[in-house]
């Protein structure tokens, strides 16, 4: 079954202390205060947080999955997944939880060790 921009919304609302906020007109996820996901334009994709390093490799393996927004991601640890091309509701929150770990303050993260190791 398709993952939908509303699967993103339930999923990203479900993590701890997550919430919702419109930036640049676009559905933004954050968790304490720091965006860790956002809808894009067309509702087909959502950027998610992604270290530098890891972003070539992800594209190269699965162009059809993941991709940079040419002039806009260049210099930001994230990365554009097209929804269409997931898995279903586990990969992405597999996705979700990754970059939400990566936004979360350490402290809250270390308090649900049930998302760890899940992507």
């Amino acid at each position: 079954m398709a993952v939908t921009a509303e699967d993103v919304r339930t999923t990203a609302l479900s993590l701890p202390d997550s919430s919702e906020k419109l930036a640049w007109g676009m559905p933004t996820f954050r968790v304490a205060g720091k965006i860790f996901a956002a809808l894009g334009e067309d509702d087909a994709s959502i950027g998610v947080k992604c270290p530098k390093e890891d972003r070539a490799e992800l594209i190269a393996a699965e162009p059809e999955k993941f991709f940079l927004r040419a002039g806009h991601d260049d210099n930001y640890a994230w990365l554009r997944v097209r929804l269409a091309a997931l898995d279903g509701a586990a990969e992405l929150r597999a996705i979700l939880i990754d970059s939400w770990r990566q936004a979360a303050p350490k402290r809250l993260a270390a308090a649900h060790p049930e998302l760890a190791g899940t992507s």
